[in-house]
């Protein structure tokens, strides 16, 4: 085990005499080192677990809370800045108040540092010792507390696998999905670059132009409450090419090349004539411009939509079981120059942290508890709200006779079918309301369970994907030349890039420059959500000239500038990391 140096020398001498020491609101208090967590917990505690990206409020209930329960006589009570509304105004209010709670679920960099100066969360090296499960990431851990006295934070997505290796299982993050059955009934055209899908498109929506509610089809369905810097699913095709944006800069994966976002040429603008094109032969939804995700995801469920730009909108609204029994739904459709991006298992680990608060009630247990979500049973069981891994094992999954892991009749109800009651002696009521609420994952679905030698994550399962073989995946494997997986498809074919998990965290912006993109921002997007719909080539160009004249005036190059730089740095780190790591 490697732990910072400064911690090795406060742990070493501490340890001599038993003690350590620890600020807990602000106050010294002596605490004894500990090698191991009791087996059991006597009293029962709740702990208030504030978390930046929960979307629940209230008692963890269902089998996860049960499981905690159980195992540490602890009940978890959520309290969600996304669901109390009012942005940050929460979090400040507690931290106004000094405590913000016993768990801490927060973003990494300048908040936790905040949180670390103002002496809100605890130095939990007397616990590291005991936390075994934790032990196995030292490097991101000591990596994440360098610059501190102490060990303050721990991790998330962490995982054994390279950073230069993808931190998903059988999709990638991006790529263009299509009706695959209408695109069968074409006779699989070949389709050679982005441009070409617009023909195959309108071909497509001929076939089909009326759902099966009566409403009329369109191949492609945009929103606009994602938007920032840009339309977001104007910049979602650059990610067929390896490309993804840092503010207004738009950066290949593997730094071979650097664009501006509205450059005559970027992918950016390239992606705002496709849609123009589109608009011109009648494919787009003119309701994009006032609708949100969630109107736009449940027409794609009602087979409204034919495009897709991510596995987890396609697949997920539209391949349930009747569909793909019948031979419909979203597939990869492949383009012969496309390079698809996608993201490395991170080094470091995620975006977020676990920190335990410096007033937590009983904070060697909480550091049990988040230990244990490092662990193999953690790692099932924490996943299970996101259905990312399997569950609990012996209620979703068990070992079948040749050591395979393999679902339950209770899992196979719970995985494939949507949802199922769990048994009142693993907690009752509905799998999938009673997972954790967490939103977070300690370790990645994709990293390696050593009992099964498999990833968590059950849909790389070779039992799980023959169970879910349908005649859509049978006829898009056969097309696909066998391929088990779209990743798979896109490894053999090198037609994956991997942007190395190195797990940058992007500088605040100056007080200047962040006035300056709030200037700009609406701007770029009001101007391109009127160039997809403009009339005319002509007025599509006129709109593009003002777009880029006007943003400038505003002070476009002085962030593009500091966006360009961040892009440059961020690669620097991959290549470090991938050089150290890969």
């Amino acid at each position: 085990m490697k732990l910072p140096k400064k911690v090795v020398a406060v742990a070493s001498a501490l340890a001599m005499v038993g003690l350590l020491t620890s600020c807990i609101g602000g106050a010294p208090e002596e605490r004894a080192a500990i090698s191991e967590f009791p087996e059991k917990w006597d009293e029962e505690i709740t702990v208030d677990v504030f978390d930046g990206v929960a979307n629940y409020m209230g008692i963890q209930e269902g089998w996860f809370g049960d499981l905690v329960k159980k195992k540490f006589n602890m009940k978890l009570n959520f309290i969600a800045p996304n669901v109390a509304g009012g942005g940050d105004t929460l979090y400040n209010t507690r931290v106004s108040a000094g405590n913000l709670g016993d768990l801490i679920v927060i973003d990494k960099g300048m908040k936790l540092d905040e949180l670390v100066q103002g002496g809100l969360v605890l130095d939990s090296a007397p616990f590291y010792p005991a936390m075994t499960n934790v032990e196995k990431f030292d490097t991101a851990v000591t990596h994440l507390n360098e610059g501190k006295d102490g060990i303050f934070a721990f991790p998330t997505m962490m995982s054994s696998i390279k950073p230069t290796e993808p931190d998903g299982g059988v999709d990638p993050s991006f790529g263009p999905y299509l009706r695959w059955d209408l695109y069968k009934q074409l006779g699989y055209p070949e389709l050679n670059t982005l441009e070409d899908v617009l023909p195959v498109l309108k071909q497509m929506q001929d076939l089909e132009p009326t759902a099966p509610n009566g409403a009329k089809v369109y191949a492609l369905s945009l929103f606009k409450d994602w938007d920032s810097n840009g339309i977001v699913t104007a910049k979602q095709p650059a990610a067929f090419y390896g490309y993804e944006d840092m503010g207004f800069a738009v950066a290949k994966a593997d730094g071979s090349d650097y664009q501006a976002l509205l450059d005559d040429d970027s992918e950016y603008m390239r992606a705002l004539k496709f849609y123009h094109e589109a608009n011109k032969l009648g494919l787009i939804d003119p309701e994009s411009t006032t609708q949100n995700y969630d109107t736009m995801f449940s027409k794609v469920q009602n087979g409204q939509v034919l495009f897709s730009w991510w596995p987890w909108l396609g697949q997920s609204a539209y391949n349930n079981d009747a569909n793909t029994q019948a031979g419909k739904g979203f597939e990869i459709v492949p383009l012969k120059d496309m390079n698809v991006l996608t993201f490395g298992a991170e080094v470091y680990g995620g975006a977020q942290t676990f920190a335990i608060g410096s007033k937590a009630k009983d904070p060697e247990r909480i550091a049990a508890f988040i230990d244990w979500l490092y662990s193999p049973e953690g790692r099932h069981a924490n996943d299970g709200k996101v259905m990312a891994a399997a569950g609990p094992k012996g209620l979703t999954w068990e070992l079948d006779d040749s050591g395979q892991p393999a679902l339950t009749e209770l899992g196979r109800k719970i995985f494939i079918e949507g949802d199922a009651e769990v048994p009142a002696e693993w907690g009752g009521g509905s799998f999938v309301d009673g997972g954790s609420q967490m939103n977070v994952s300690a370790v990645l679905p994709a990293d390696i369970d050593k009992e099964t030698g498999l990833p968590f994550s059950y849909r790389t399962w070779p039992t799980y994907q023959a169970l879910v073989e349908t005649p859509l995946s049978a006829d898009w494997k056969a097309k696909m030349g066998g391929a088990p997986t779209t990743m798979d498809y896109l490894r053999d074919n090198d037609q994956l890039l991997v942007a190395t998990g190195a797990s940058y965290t992007t500088p605040t912006d100056s007080s200047e420059i962040q006035t300056l993109r709030k200037q700009v921002e609406p701007i770029v997007v009001q101007y391109s959500w009127k160039m997809v719909f403009a009339g005319t080539d002509a007025e599509f160009d006129q709109l593009k000239a003002d777009m880029q004249e006007e943003a400038k005036g505003l002070g476009y190059d002085k962030v593009l500038e500091v966006d360009l730089e961040r892009a440059k740095e961020r690669n620097e780190e991959r290549e470090k990391v991938a050089k150290e790591f890969g």
